[in-house]
């Protein structure tokens, strides 16, 4: 064997066992989400897919490295087991919400439901984007009192019902008979609910998110990263229990009234938050959604960061992310049954 032959089969050898080393790693972080590896789990699972594939295919290509192709086998089983983004394979059967009112579902029309961040306007009025969906009920974050106002009447008319608080803010063509403030001073910008009347006499409660901004630097090479990622994820977890407590402590009947949580969570889908509310509620998205259900960045959107929640009284029948240029997230919109 000569000496290059030699050389080559090491740098396969090479590929191989930094591939294996990193899908190690990718499964460990992802499926037990541990504080520590937050900036790693940051990103979705399918970027650090494609670092182990691109080593694999690599090591294939150019050496012909042993157990390669195996490798590239196993990414890619990981990436459609693990990932947010493949799960909607198992909804191909679905049809998405349209623009216009909401299409019967089995003889019922569905309640429609938006969320959006409006981040300020600074991109703009979105409000023609979402009247064209025809909504029942739309939740807002990053809008004043006044842009909420101006929303809610361009999509529901001079009728419209709305409430605001912070930077919260919360629509619909349905009377809200009660709204419900976050008391904790600190914590007052991420959290307004609020109760809502449907024609038929009942009620729903609604909880507007809009947790604290996830951390973006990704300098996995400098110790103080990895404290701000930890740190970062455990203020969401902090946010999401007291916005829980406040719900189950102002609810009427606690676990029997229909909930829908809805907004900007700032957290990826696979963050373990979600563990506070999986018992409870159900991602309508993961439930009915079609299509890249990704809403952040809007021109590349890589995390889900904006969800609607519903609990067991629901049924997603529909849900699809929806681009539009006022805003940098994509909005969700979801069709859902109450039973």
């Amino acid at each position: 064997m000569s000496r290059s032959t030699r050389i080559a089969r090491r740098l396969g050898w090479v590929l191989i066992i930094a591939s294996l080393a990193l899908h190690f790693l990718t499964v460990l972080a992802y499926s037990r989400q541990p504080d520590s590896l937050a900036a790693f789990t940051v990103v979705p699972l399918w970027v650090w897919a494609g670092f182990g594939l691109s080593a694999s295919i690599a090591a294939f290509l150019a050496f012909r490295a042993p157990l390669s192709l195996i490798v590239t086998a196993v990414w890619a089983l990981t990436v459609l087991l693990g990932s947010d983004e493949a799960k909607v394979i198992a909804n191909l059967g679905n049809s998405a919400p349209l623009p216009g009112p909401p299409a019967p579902h089995r003889g019922t029309v569905p309640l429609r439901v938006i969320t959006l961040n409006c981040a300020q306007f600074r991109f703009g009025d979105p409000g023609p984007d979402l009247a064209a969906w025809q909504p029942d009920i739309v939740f807002i974050q990053e809008a004043d009192l006044v842009r909420v106002q101006q929303l809610a009447r361009q999509i529901f008319g001079p009728a419209a019902h709305y409430r605001a608080y912070a930077l919260n803010g919360i629509a619909s063509r349905f009377p809200i008979t009660r709204e419900v403030r976050n008391p904790h001073p600190e914590f007052r910008f991420f959290n307004h609910n609020a109760t809502l009347r449907l024609p038929d006499g009942r009620s729903i409660e609604l909880v507007n998110i809009h947790l604290s901004s996830a951390a973006t630097d990704l300098s996995l090479w400098r110790p103080d990263c990895w404290q701000t990622h930890r740190l970062n994820r455990q203020k969401r977890r902090l946010e999401t229990a007291i916005a829980l407590g406040i719900l189950e402590d102002t609810t009427d009947f606690p676990g029997i009234q229909p909930v829908i949580m809805a907004g900007d969570f700032n957290a990826p889908a696979a963050d373990p938050i979600r563990r506070q509310w999986s018992g409870d509620f159900e991602d309508c998205f993961e439930r009915a959604g079609t299509g890249w259900g990704n809403t952040f960045q809007r021109r590349v959107p890589i995390l889900r960061l904006d969800r609607i929640l519903v609990t067991r009284h629901f049924t997603p029948v529909r849900c699809r992310a929806v681009t539009t240029r006022k805003s940098d997230h994509r909005f969700v919109v979801a069709d859902v049954l109450l039973d």
